[in-house]
């Protein structure tokens, strides 16, 4: 308690200093204290369990709102905070932040009013005070029920010039409902507070530098689902030396590491019901309450989930209504102790499991656990009911390849609907002749209707795509181009998918968007969107292949965020859309975006994706590390891009790995390396046992003429390059590859200049098209002489192009978006101007002779500042009023 006029106890004089704000915190534009959701409200309460970086957040908002002006008043809470000590602690926070030593002075006597009354001369003073304050009280859930219910009144009685930012566990109930609901207040949660993939690679290159890469970085935050301590506790392992390689074994050396200190941090302060509890239910992907209670027998499980969810940071994410889901990293854990339980436990629990949720309908979670349990009759079943669906619906491939694993090769020829499931798996897969295999078994049947044949020419379409042989696709769809025998919704979408991406190969974008527009709209239910996504897919491949990269980017980017939510971020079609997304976010000079949403998916479009997605994805790849100056990445990507192509059959992809690799030692002139890398594509050509279809020499071939074009243009061979660059052309012009097209213009009137004849006309033609496709990118990738030739039209200068040379390395591009610059130290109503100079001088260590002279007025004016800002920071010696302006914020840190 307060000890009578200007006497405080040390312990309030501790609960009252802000904390220190961390080195490498990362600030996040979203939660900035300016973002426009929170910038003008009056109160904030932010939310959510242990070790979800409340206190950080906070500390990080103090340093925001002194650099704007604001004084700032900082209260930790504790559990002795009665009414009366919660008053006086509020007037010496504010007495400190302000520098005011009198404020409060009622308040802070030996004897001051107790309960409301406290907090109402608190709320007079403050208003009549004409500062601008912002009061951070930490670690609510501390507090009394009575000095609660005295935070609930401050808050609702609060003047204008005060702001109030309250942190706390969700347990804690401030009866503050009303203002949320009316929008006085907000609540930040733990869904706001986990870190998205851009923060968490931006704090890993902030602690780790180039130690950890964006694909290892993208696998810690898979693995800690963006959990703030989480995250922490990795990157300090990393730290400490633990393998951050983005292999399977160093992830999983780290995931043990991880483990192992959240039983420490989490687990041990459990006691042994909850633990138990946890441990029974973690074998489920999904928890509700009733399921719970079926697993564990337990009526009060409902009560039990609700406080852990609550109380702990356990529970990651909560789906709709009363489902929740559990913490990958807590999952993981809890697992492991459940397999230590008998066998007949374990048992019993799955097989409960699978009762409850083939009860209401989850049939392939519920067929997952009854095989578990031994129950195979009844897995076989349940799997038959649910695996097309799960694969129609939803496009979990995995799922249906791990059951095509536990099926005996009886039970799959018994039940026609596994058959086509797994049909339908494996031909959007690299195992395109084990889905023909497939097709030919469910075509022997007896009495195959229309219908099924349709469906099955769909399977065998869909594998030709992914086996890149557009015609063999066209053979496959074209003869149910006109009356379809279908009627399940789903079907019926995904042949007007198909019908669009025909549209498109035929050189028709304009075409394949109208297709998808006049698609049938079933009701597919919940997550069926499946289907309806590659229409999305489809339109966004078609906007990039006009070159219309700002509608592709505008399209692609919520797509993606869609199904990483709701697929899994990778998921194979979501690694596919994500590839979509990052060629146009390169196209728009956006190489941090392109380099987060491309993280940690390379492997995933490798082993399944669709190749114009894997081209584009390596294309990109091999395009950041060219002007990022790592042309060794960018040949090394070319050739693992060319190895892929071969492993997985797709000759195509060779090709244009190699026209790719012309075109970056184009760049350089390197004429024999061009050479002989189009002696390689010819070889390719000529080769008899590739495709013959005309859909595909009519692709292969423009990337031959480009390829022939960049030979040229590294030869220097001006006149010659004019050809194949025309011919080209011609191609993507029949094709309707826009960007392709800009792309050859620049190039064809970079050769015309080189030969001394007039180039301007098309030049500009060139850059006015990339400006209005958005294209920023497209001649600068070309060739670099081609893009500083571009900028100097652009900037107005010489018409011709200087003097050909060997370009030096490239300067580096920066591959990330820089971090948020903290924000100036300002003062405010704390300080005068004057004042402020004096401080500044002061910290420099300058005598009040010298501080005279500086700003040029007497010592005896010195003197006077000097007094006024000792008693404002209630210090005694000059150093003392340093450090504390230092504390508050009122001048810089020392270097």
């Amino acid at each position: 308690m307060a000890r009578g006029s200007g006497e405080v106890d040390d312990d309030l004089l501790l609960k009252v200093s802000p904390p220190r704000v961390p080195r490498n915190l990362v600030s996040r534009a979203r939660l900035l204290s300016t973002e426009a959701s929170i910038r003008d409200l009056r109160a904030i309460l932010v939310q959510a369990p242990a070790g979800f970086g409340k206190t950080s957040l906070l500390a990080q908002w103090r340093l925001e709102h002194l650099s704007h002006g604001a004084v700032v008043a900082w209260l930790s809470a504790q559990p002795q905070d009665e009414p009366q000590r919660l008053a006086q602690s509020l007037a010496l926070a504010v007495r400190r932040g302000a520098g005011r030593s009198t404020f409060g002075h009622t308040l802070l006597e030996a004897v001051g009013p107790g309960g409301l009354e406290g907090i109402t001369v608190w709320l007079a003073e403050l208003a009549q005070s004409a500062l601008d304050v912002v009061l951070i009280v930490d670690e609510a859930e501390r507090l009394p029920a009575a000095s609660r219910e005295a935070l609930a009144y401050l808050l609702r009685n609060a003047p204008p010039n005060l702001r109030v930012i309250v942190a706390a566990r969700p347990d804690v109930h401030l009866d503050i409902d009303d203002l949320v609901a009316y929008g006085q207040c907000v609540v930040i949660g733990p869904s706001s507070l986990r870190f998205r993939l851009d923060e968490t690679m931006q704090l890993v290159r902030s602690r780790l530098g180039a130690r950890v890469d964006n694909d290892t970085a993208a696998r810690l935050h898979e693995m800690t689902e963006g959990w703030p301590l989480g995250l922490q506790l990795a990157l300090t392992l990393i730290a400490r030396g633990v393998d951050a390689r983005a292999d399977v074994a160093g992830i999983d050396m780290l995931g043990a590491e991880l483990h192992d200190h959240l039983v420490k941090l989490l687990l041990a302060r459990l006691d042994p019901g909850d633990s138990e509890f946890l441990v029974r239910i973690a074998i489920l992907d999904h928890l509700h309450p009733a399921l719970c209670s079926a697993v564990t027998e337990n009526p009060g499980a409902s009560e039990r989930l609700a406080r852990l969810g609550r109380d702990t940071p356990v529970f990651a994410a909560s789906e709709r209504g009363d489902w929740l889901r559990m913490h990958t990293l807590a999952r993981e854990v809890l697992r492991k102790l459940f397999l230590d339980l008998p066998p007949v436990q374990q048992g019993l629990a799955h097989s409960r499991a699978a009762q409850w949720l083939a009860e209401h309908g989850l049939l392939e979670d519920a067929a997952r656990h009854a095989l578990t349990a031994g129950e195979h009759q009844k897995a076989y079943e349940l799997a038959e009911r649910s695996l097309y669906e799960s694969i129609m619906r939803h496009g979990r491939q995995g799922a249906v390849l791990d059951w095509l694993a536990e099926l005996p090769a009886d039970e799959l020829d018994r039940r026609p609907r596994l058959l086509l499931a797994a049909a339908w798996t494996l031909a959007v897969s690299e195992r395109h002749e084990e889905a023909g295999r497939l097709v030919a078994r469910i075509l022997a049947q007896p009495e195959v209707r229309d219908e099924l044949r349709c469906e099955c020419a769909l399977i065998l379409g869909g594998a030709a795509v992914f086996a890149d042989d557009p015609d063999r696709f066209a053979a496959l769809h074209d003869p149910w181009s006109g009356a379809v025998p279908l009627h399940d919704p789903m079907l019926l979408q995904v042949h007007a998918n198909r019908t669009a991406y025909r549209a498109l190969l035929e050189g028709e974008p304009a075409l394949a968007r109208l297709r998808e527009q006049q698609a049938p709209r079933g009701d597919f239910g919940r997550g069926a969107g499946y289907t309806r996504r590659w229409g999305e897919l489809i339109v966004g491949l078609s906007y990039l292949w006009e070159g219309q990269v700002r509608l592709a980017d505008g399209l692609l980017r919520p797509a993606v965020a869609s199904a990483d939510a709701e697929l899994g971020r990778r998921n194979r079609f979501s690694c596919m859309l994500a590839a979509l997304q990052a060629a146009a976010a390169w196209e728009c000079d956006r190489p941090h975006d392109a380099a987060t949403v491309l993280a940690d998916r390379l492997d995933i479009l490798e082993h399944s994706g669709l190749p114009e997605s894997l081209l584009l994805a390596y294309r990109t790849l091999a395009r950041m590390a060219a002007a990022e100056g790592a042309e060794h990445r960018a040949l090394e990507l070319l050739e693992a891009l060319d190895a892929v192509g071969a492993a997985r059959r797709l000759p195509r992809l060779r090709i244009a790995s190699l026209t790719e690799q012309v075109r970056l030692h184009a760049g350089r002139y390197r004429s024999q390396s061009c050479r002989e890398l189009c002696e390689r594509i010819d070889a390719l050509w000529r080769d008899d046992r590739l495709p013959q279809g005309p859909l595909w020499r009519q692709g292969v071939a423009l990337l031959r003429e480009v390829a022939q074009g960049y030979a040229a243009i590294a030869a220097k061979d001006w006149r010659y390059a004019l050809e194949p660059l025309a011919r080209a052309d011609e191609l993507a012009r029949g094709l309707k590859q826009g960007r392709l097209r800009i792309e050859l213009l620049g190039l064809h009137a970079f050769a015309l200049d080189r030969c001394g004849e007039d180039s301007q006309t098309r030049l500009r033609e060139a850059v006015d098209l990339a400006d209005t496709y958005g294209l920023r990118r497209v001649f600068a990738d070309a060739h670099p002489d081609l893009g500083d030739w571009v900028d100097r039209v652009a900037a107005g200068g010489p018409r011709r192009s200087a003097p050909v040379t060997a370009p030096a390395s490239p300067a580096p591009r920066p591959a990330e978006a820089p971090e948020l610059p903290r924000p100036a130290t300002a003062y405010g109503m704390v300080l005068t101007p004057k004042e402020r100079e004096v401080m500044d001088l002061l910290a420099r260590n300058l005598s009040n002779k010298e501080i005279g002279r500086a700003m040029q007025v007497g010592e005896t004016t010195v003197k006077w500042h000097v007094k006024n800002l000792f008693a404002k920071l209630d210090a005694g010696t000059r150093k003392q009023a340093v450090v504390r302006a230092r504390i508050l914020g009122l001048i810089k840190p020392a270097a």
